[in-house]
């Protein structure tokens, strides 16, 4: 089964596959969490700048706003591979691995300033997570 990903991504369909059921199962619960605290961020980014006049907006805002999509639509998109690569061992949990659609999810906001939120938000992915 081949897979061509639209984001860069550190491991194929493949590799995924080869990977234990275990392995694949604690990605998938970790890039779950770094989305949640993504979209967290997402949210009080967005308030922010609805707050601020068009031209007080920081541009640096706007940028990370911009890049947290793209790290958002890649780690949803592994998650994707993940899950095939499950269907493919024959677990089929659907249901148990779903995520919440972005748009209806409850999020409770991020505190500021805590060395952990970088890690935790999937900003310093190659710390962490499936490496091959």
């Amino acid at each position: 089964m081949d897979y061509l990903p639209r984001y860069p991504q550190p491991f194929t369909l493949a590799e995924a596959i080869a990977l234990d059921v275990s392995v694949i199962s604690e990605e998938i619960t970790r890039l779950q969490h770094s989305l949640r605290y993504l979209r967290q961020t997402q949210d009080t980014l967005h308030e922010h700048v609805a707050s601020e006049k068009p031209e007080d907006i920081d541009p640096e805002i706007s940028k990370a706003l911009e890049e947290n999509e793209d790290v958002i639509a890649s780690q949803e998109e592994r998650i994707s591979i993940l899950k095939m690569a499950l269907a493919e061992k024959g677990v089929h949990a659907q249901n148990h691995y779903d995520l919440a659609p972005s748009t209806q999810m409850q999020t409770q906001p991020i505190p500021v300033g805590s060395s952990d939120d970088r890690s935790e938000s999937g900003l310093g992915e190659g710390e962490s997570g499936v490496h091959l």
